[in-house]
């Protein structure tokens, strides 16, 4: 198995079960050390896990158990867990593999014990790996092995040792097949010894670490454009094309931005570092320099600088980068999983009527309503309520459409527009402006809603099967309005690569990446839970126990026989066994059905409970489900838990407040209304966006000017900032100061820095001070301390309105050359933001 390989929960299983129980125990202990918890909740978390429960019924429902492990800690304790069951199966396999060959020793049974990572237990078998038909072993069949061993052991020349050897007519391997080597001369007798001596040196794992390390420290990775014809069309790896900096600081994304490069054949790479200090170190290792005779050290030597630059220094290199990008990809895949759990966790605007909009130019502006329900709205003759309009050239019909528009606004009383940000979104969203600004009568608010990915669930197969009355060029209205409404259950639709908030999503190892994202879907769909009788089939596939085969089994049982009544109802769906119902039963809400508990977070197994608490209360559940002031008062002490999977406190809290979402309040961003292209930008302009991605570099933001611009990292703040993630996240809404624009290249630079305050003086002040103190007056800005400003000048400046951000920014364009060119934007300059990111992020 490679190091970059993911197991199924079947192999981990299967991996499980060849393992001793000391084994268990150790990697336990090992586990528990790691995380910084206690050896009995892992115990607890592996044997839950081993039955058959899901990370989130068991941070959910099994609390008493794992003594409160939070679900990030009970994913991190599943992710190290089968990564550490791997590599104790791989390690017995080797010890196994070693012993049989005769070959296993105390050292390197240490060694084994020791490696703390897949490719470290590679290295150490690497050695000993059989190889039938290398240099070595064709030259041991051919009887060279004793010519070899009297080189390393006896003050004899490589030919003397030789004299006596006769090259044999046939020659056939360990196996007994015959092989075709020729060793009829002298120099290819020669070759084949010191292909045996570099062979056996291969063994000194130590000197191996030692060179490695030394390497390490030194090398370079250089990058090259591979050929002149590839400049132009690679221009965005430019920065590239004659880059070098240290191997061992290379930061993630720039590496995976060259090997992007490399991938699409624009860019050459390549380790760089020295040979002589490495070759001197093994000729020292192995006391080539004592060896006589001369021929004999000369011969030594040469196997030295083989064994180096064929052997080891390849191996290095290769190791060194595996290991990088290894690091590299998998810090791509939790900034991509963090931004798509904060993508999907953002604040819905609930249950309201809706008109989403995508819009279009040639080809129209498309829109269809849909109610409180997500349902897409009927009109009187039972027709799906929908439309196009063609407002911008070349049709230009901006009256006929804006009368349609009004006409479907007032009609069907819309609460919000929903306005995707494609192309002609800013058009669109003032054409809709003006309409509603021209009607009193109309309530609803345009919002502008990122549609990536909608054209994907517009020709997808579930598009089809739940819009099938519809066209596919509506359907991506139908759910840029869903996505406004309810951005989980909408996005859990389309494949998280084609939302856009991954980083080098297509460089990573795609089976972790899928099997990251499709835990962090898991996570979020049963942090909110979903009503089992509208969910999709695609939300229900990531409720807990439930894959595709079984949501899509509820579904058409829903159609079949209706709503479901109650969460007992469900045992009647085929293949929806007992242990399913367990797993699933808690995130599953049945709101208006036979029992008030079903709509809740409480489980089933808890009912029982439940009854107990309201015996003792006294009261109905209808009296009790949120009302604090009588669960507060209910004594239970007295209350005896019917087991020890959730305390009595968790089902007085569910109960205090039911099915509560733990998705945050519903806020838009305003848009400024002069700004709606690149080309209405200026720098020292002040905006209000929305962060649409997070990478390792910084955020892109979306001012609405259909191009992100990037807000590099060391333009979050004034102080440090070790991880963007800890700073924002996708959907929030902050301030930025535009500081460069490259219009030609589409790309916006951004700081989220507050402005230092200028302070300024009074003419006649000023003017007293400058007769006074001529030359301190006269002594360049660029001279004076900046460094060390005082405390104050680092107070966030107090947000202004649109007029004066404007003013403001066109007196800051005019300002001279001098201030200018000393503003705190020379970080963030377009080249700088770009050499640090690699890539630009761009509207799809």
């Amino acid at each position: 198995m490679s190091s970059t390989d993911t197991l199924t929960p079947s192999q981990t299983s299967t991996n499980a079960q060849v393992l001793d129980a000391t084994t268990h125990a150790n990697i336990h202990d090992k586990l528990a050390r790691a995380l910084g918890i206690k050896t009995a909740q892992v115990n607890a978390f592996v044997k839950l896990y081993d039955e058959g429960a899901t990370v989130p019924f068991i941070a959910r429902y099994r609390k008493e158990k794992t003594q409160n492990l939070d679900d990030a800690q009970l994913r991190a304790l599943e992710k190290s867990l089968n990564y550490e069951r791997d590599m104790a199966t791989r390690r017995l396999k080797i010890t196994e593999l070693l012993s049989t060959q005769g070959n296993l020793t105390a050292e390197l049974q240490a060694r084994i014990d020791n490696a703390t990572s897949k490719l470290e237990l590679e290295d150490i078998y690497l050695p000993y790996r059989p190889r039938r038909r290398s240099p070595a072993a064709k030259a041991r069949a051919a009887g060279l092995d004793v010519a070899a061993q009297a080189v390393l052991t006896q003050e004899i020349t490589p030919t003397d040792a030789l004299a006596d050897y006769q090259a044999q007519s046939s020659i056939t391997d360990d196996s007994g097949n015959e092989i075709e080597v020729d060793f009829s001369d002298i120099d290819k007798q020669l070759a084949g010894v010191q292909a045996i001596i570099v062979d056996e040196w291969t063994q000194a794992l130590d000197l191996l670490d030692s060179l490695r390390s030394g390497f390490a420290k030194t090398a370079s990775i250089v990058s090259s454009v591979a050929s002149e014809e590839k400049r132009e069309v690679g221009e965005k790896f430019k920065d590239y094309f004659e880059h070098s900096e240290s191997l061992a600081r290379l930061p993630n994304h720039r590496l995976l931005a060259m090997l992007r490069g490399r991938q699409e054949n624009v860019l050459g790479l390549k380790i760089e570092g020295e040979d002589a200090p490495f070759i001197e170190k093994i000729i020292s290792h192995f006391d080539v320099d004592a060896k006589a005779p001369a021929a004999r050290r000369e011969f030594l030597a040469e196997a030295a600088g083989s064994l180096w630059k064929d052997k080891w220094r390849p191996h290095i290199e290769h190791r060194l980068l595996t290991e990088k990008r290894l690091t590299a990809e998998a810090d791509a895949i939790e900034v991509f999983a963090n931004n798509l759990q904060h993508l999907l966790m953002s604040a819905p605007a609930g249950r309201k009527v809706i008109l989403g909009v995508d819009p279009g130019i040639r080809h129209g502006v498309k829109m269809a309503i849909v109610d409180a329900q997500g349902h897409v709205m009927l009109d009187s003759e039972d027709k799906p309520v929908v439309a196009t309009v063609y407002p911008f050239a070349p049709d230009n019909k901006m009256d006929e459409a804006k009368a349609v528009i009004d006409k479907l606004l007032s009609t069907y009383h819309v609460d919000l527009v929903a306005i995707g940000n494609g192309t002609a979104s800013r058009e669109t969203d003032a054409m809709i402006k003006e309409i509603l600004a021209a009607n009193d009568a109309l309530t609803a608010k345009a919002v502008i809603v990122n549609e990536s990915g909608a054209s994907v669930y517009s020709a997808s197969e579930l598009a089809s099967d739940e819009l099938a009355n519809l066209d596919v060029s509506v359907r991506g209205a139908v759910s840029i309005a869903r996505r406004l409404q309810d951005p989980l259950s909408e996005l859990v639709k389309v494949d998280p690569k084609a939302i856009g908030v991954g980083q080098y999503q297509h460089d990573v190892n795609q089976n972790q990446l899928a099997d990251s994202l499709d835990k962090v879907t898991q996570d979020s769909v049963n942090a909110v839970g979903v009503d089992v009788n509208t969910a999709s089939p695609a939300i229900l596939a990531h409720i807990a126990g439930l894959n595709r085969n079984v949501a899509q089994q509820i579904v058409t049982y829903r159609k079949e026989h209706g709503a479901f009544d109650s969460r007992e109802s469900l045992k009647n769906v085929p293949r929806l066994g007992a242990k399913t119902f367990e797993q699933a039963a808690g995130f599953l809400r049945v709101h208006g059905g036979s029992n008030p508990l079903d709509a809740t977070g409480v489980h089933p197994e808890s009912y029982a409970l439940v009854d107990s608490l309201l015996a003792q209360a006294g009261k109905p559940l209808p009296e009790v489900i949120g009302n604090d002031g009588v669960l507060n008062v209910i004594d239970t002490t007295a209350l005896v838990a019917h087991d020890d999977n959730i305390s009595v406190t968790a089902i007085i809290e569910e109960l205090a407040k039911p099915a509560r979402d733990p998705r945050p309040e519903f806020k838009t961003a305003n848009f400024r209304d002069d700004v709606n292209s690149i080309k209405d930008l200026s720098e020292g302009m002040t905006l209000e966006g929305v962060v649409t991605n997070v990478t390792a570099f910084g955020c892109f933001v979306d001012v609405g000017v259909h191009q992100d611009g990037l807000v590099h990292i060391s333009q979050m703040a004034n102080d440090f900032v070790a991880d963007p993630m800890n700073r924002v996240k996708p959907g929030d809404i902050v301030s930025v100061r535009v500081i460069s624009i490259d219009e030609k290249r589409g790309r916006i630079g951004f700081s989220m820095k507050p402005e230092v305050e200028k302070s300024a003086r009074p003419a006649a002040k000023a003017s007293a001070a400058n007769a006074g103190n001529e030359d301190k007056a006269s002594r360049p800005r660029s001279n004076r301390p900046t460094s060390n400003r005082p405390a104050a000048d680092k107070r966030p400046s107090k947000p202004r309105g649109k007029a004066q951000d404007k003013d403001s920014a066109n007196h800051r364009s005019k300002a001279p050359r001098a201030e200018k060119a000393e503003a705190p934007s020379k970080m963030g300059t377009l080249g700088a933001l770009l050499k640090e990111a690699g890539v630009t992020k761009a509207k799809k």
